[in-house]
């Protein structure tokens, strides 16, 4: 069954020191265009992040997002208490040669705890090669649950666009009930029209010319390759895992049937099913931009 290219999956990664929470977004693209929306991935690992995602979505636009929240105990920050006596003694140092009243200690302190480097608000390497499994583990369920977000929608578009390939099929049948009518009204024309110009033509010469001009809005084998395109779209659609590109094509083929048919079909009821074939084929284009 196919897949969407729209999906969403997020999962989170217990840490000791707090919990990493993953989300993945997908939209429709036309290659694997991977975002990674966070600095949380050591660098050495971004490739194989990326190259696990690529395997797994194989297409699309996708955003990648990573937030860490810190437990309790990790999120307290330690005061630099060398840094703080350094600060201070020379505070004091500056108030001795400027003559300046020790009273004010508290004060003093209170200011160089706002200073720079105070407190240690570094933090270790939150994923280490200790982590990384557990990590990877995360990622592996998050995009797990991109894929059955993607099936689910997967089920939805082929429904949808398998129904309007078969209601392409059903206006095509259409086409063929004018046909006898449309060919009548077309010798009935050029008969009128000769007539109109009170002239008597050689009757040999004329059938030729009348079966020239038939066979130059002959619909046939328009009919008959639309056919066949829509026969090659299901069966693409119900045999490759990843059609999506190919249905495209597909499409295109299907949409030149489709103009041809309306150029030629000088016929009124011809004119109305095939404006309904182009609105059905339309719409299969614009889900088909989602089809993976």
């Amino acid at each position: 069954m196919i897949k969407s290219m729209t999906g969403y999956g997020k999962a989170e990664v217990n840490l000791s020191s707090g919990t990493i929470t993953i989300e993945i977004r997908t939209l429709n693209g036309k290659s694997a265009d991977i975002n990674l929306k966070t600095s949380i991935f050591p660098k050495d690992k971004e490739i194989l992040v990326r190259q696990k995602i690529a395997d797994s979505l194989v297409r699309g636009t996708i955003d990648v997002y990573a937030s860490y929240v810190p437990n309790e105990s990790s999120a307290t920050k330690k005061i630099n208490q060398g840094v703080v006596l350094s600060y201070f003694s020379q505070i004091e140092e500056l108030n001795t040669k400027l003559g300046i009243s020790q009273e004010h200690k508290p004060d003093i302190l209170a200011a160089v705890l706002k200073f720079p480097d105070v407190t240690d608000s570094k933090k270790d390497d939150l994923i280490t090669e200790e982590n990384w499994p557990v990590v990877n583990a995360g990622i592996d369920k998050a995009l797990a649950l991109v894929n059955d977000y993607r099936a689910k929608e997967g089920v939805s578009l082929y429904n949808d666009v398998t129904s309007r390939v078969q209601n392409i099929l059903d206006f095509e049948d259409g086409v063929e009930g004018f046909e006898k009518e449309r060919i009548d009204t077309v010798k009935e024309k050029l008969l009128k029209a000769l007539d109109d110009l009170k002239q008597q033509p050689d009757q040999s010469r004329f059938e030729q010319e009348m079966i020239f001009y038939l066979e130059k809005l002959d619909i046939n084998e328009e009919k008959v390759r639309l056919r066949q395109h829509c026969k090659y779209f299901k069966e693409t659609i119900d045999s490759e895992p990843y059609p999506g590109k190919k249905l495209g094509f597909i499409i295109q083929e299907m949409g030149r049937e489709i103009n041809t048919t309306g150029s030629k079909a000088n016929h009124a009821g011809i004119q109305k099913l095939v404006v309904h074939m182009k609105d059905e084929l339309e719409k299969i284009r614009e889900q088909s931009m989602n089809i993976l």
